[in-house]
């Protein structure tokens, strides 16, 4: 598997996020990232002996981003470890001139190793299983997705679910609004407490149209299913023409691949030219996966370029040509809408950039609001004894005409866009709610407003609304935006 994250993963090598080695590079992205090792270049060596001094992790940091960052131009030299307590610090010291040109907002980063390994193989994740945006003008925060196989769910909570109250036990309800009032949406997210197994919080909420409703909810593991039962892949009737509805949650889960392919599946046997493909919460994964969804778009074009990796100077002897290749399930669609939103990012926009050559500039839009801007990917490199994994951005993908400057997002590089809202007062895949109807629209040749480009409109929002992440997000957070 390619574990390149498409603008956003690890490197454990070129190929597969979950294969690590001493050094592994698993690549992220479209960037998101892999999980395969380097290809030939090797990897930084970490300090023989097995200690995970704090300044050991910074020198094996060090030597990452003097070998592998993709801007080595846009690196601080001038940055000293000393006096560093933590790598991520040390890392944002680093790439800060690459950050303030958007060249890397936040790509690149310090995880562990197994909280990665265990989310890519098994979509493994510890939480209520809710995902959450807050509006920080009338202190509320929103479910704006939920995980069916999760605590929340269970609870009786789903997308449009407001949080109104949150403690450790009923007799001590904190309401969400004073908290916002005090402390913000960090507030929130401590009252929330550590996705850990078996932290339980006592929830008021009230569910889209229903009653209040208090329960205790314990977090527990569970798995992240990229594509959801309820309506990952839809048929929708309009007007008499079967429009095919896609919602892919993630790539950074492997079994995403297959869960595609079953969804073509569905479309072929109805028959289904038109498509809707809903990105909006999809902040990338796997190169790997983003391949397989670009074959499964590509009827007819095997042998043609899929995307390119491109290295910096001193790695292009690294530089690969991904080519369409087959799948049984694959079609060819006549049109295609995309659903994005700020959350859209690296794998996601892996995709859309790289279908642009092959779609009419009458046939494609993206739908709702401008994506995050990240045509770039990172490799992970592992130090294994200290259970560190650093994922630097190393490669930027393009397109078969060699695209992919897209920094402040795909607006200004699709030919068509279309303004909607994200309401989250309507089920996903809803034919009625806004975005999936100006879909439906662009599809039936209806015009639209056009979604305004920029770096000033990439701000992750879900229905107006911020998405809630923590100071310090898990593995599974950074890659699934909002949850906990």
């Amino acid at each position: 598997m390619n574990n390149q994250l498409p603008l956003g993963l690890n490197v454990a090598g070129r190929t597969a996020l979950s294969a690590t080695l001493a050094l592994a590079l698993a690549a992220c992205g479209g960037g998101g990232g892999s999980t395969t090792p380097p290809p030939t270049g090797g990897t930084p060596t970490p300090p023989p002996v097995a200690t995970c001094a704090i300044s050991n992790q910074i020198a094996f940091a060090n030597d990452v981003l003097n070998e592998w960052y993709l801007f080595p131009d846009l690196l601080d030299n001038s940055v000293s470890a000393a006096g560093f307590t933590n790598v991520q610090s040390y890392l944002d010291a680093r790439v800060a001139p690459a950050r303030a040109q958007s060249r890397d907002k936040g790509f690149t980063f310090a995880t562990s190793i197994a909280e990665e390994n265990a989310l890519i193989n098994s979509g493994s994740s510890a939480g209520f299983g809710i995902r959450l945006a807050f509006d920080s003008f009338n202190n509320r925060v929103f479910l704006f997705e939920t995980f069916e196989n999760a605590p929340g769910f269970q609870a009786g909570m789903d997308r449009g679910t407001e949080l109104t109250a949150i403690g450790t036990t009923a007799a001590n309800l904190q309401s969400v609004s004073s908290l916002m009032a005090a402390g913000g949406p960090q507030a929130v997210v401590d009252a929330l407490g550590p996705s850990d197994p078996g932290v339980t919080r006592v929830i008021r909420f009230v569910p889209v149209g229903g009653a209040v409703i208090e329960a205790s909810v314990t977090k527990t593991d569970f798995s992240l299913d990229p594509i959801s039962d309820r309506y990952g892949a839809l048929i929708i009737n309009d007007g008499g023409r079967n429009v095919g509805y896609l919602n892919l949650r993630t790539f950074i889960v492997a079994d995403a691949s297959n869960q595609l392919r079953d969804a073509f599946q569905l479309f072929n046997s109805n028959n289904v030219s038109e498509l809707i493909i809903d990105f909006r919460y999809n902040g990338g994964g796997l190169v790997d996966v983003s391949e397989v969804f670009g074959d499964l778009l590509g009827e007819g074009r095997v042998g043609q370029v899929w995307s390119r990796t491109v290295l910096r100077s001193s790695k292009s002897s690294e530089n690969t040509t991904r080519l369409f290749r087959n799948e049984v399930n694959s079609l060819r669609a006549t049109k295609v809408a995309f659903i994005s939103t700020g959350n859209t990012a690296s794998a996601s926009e892996l995709v859309i950039n790289s279908m642009l050559p092959y779609l009419n500039a009458d046939s494609v839009a993206l739908v709702g609001g401008n994506t995050s801007g990240k045509p770039v990917g990172q490799f992970g490199f592992d130090f294994d004894a200290c259970d560190l994994r650093i994922r630097a951005v190393t490669f930027q993908t393009v397109n078969a005409n060699d695209e992919g400057e897209y920094f402040t997002g795909l607006a200004s590089v699709v030919p068509n866009t279309c303004r909607a809202d994200d309401n989250i007062f309507f089920p996903l895949g809803d034919a009625n709610e806004d975005s999936v109807a100006t879909a439906l629209d662009f599809l039936a040749g209806l015009s639209c407003t056009a979604i305004a480009g920029g770096a000033d409109q990439t701000a992750q929002s879900v229905g107006g609304r911020q998405t809630l992440q923590p100071e310090q997000p898990s593995a599974a957070q950074r890659e699934i935006p909002g949850l906990f």
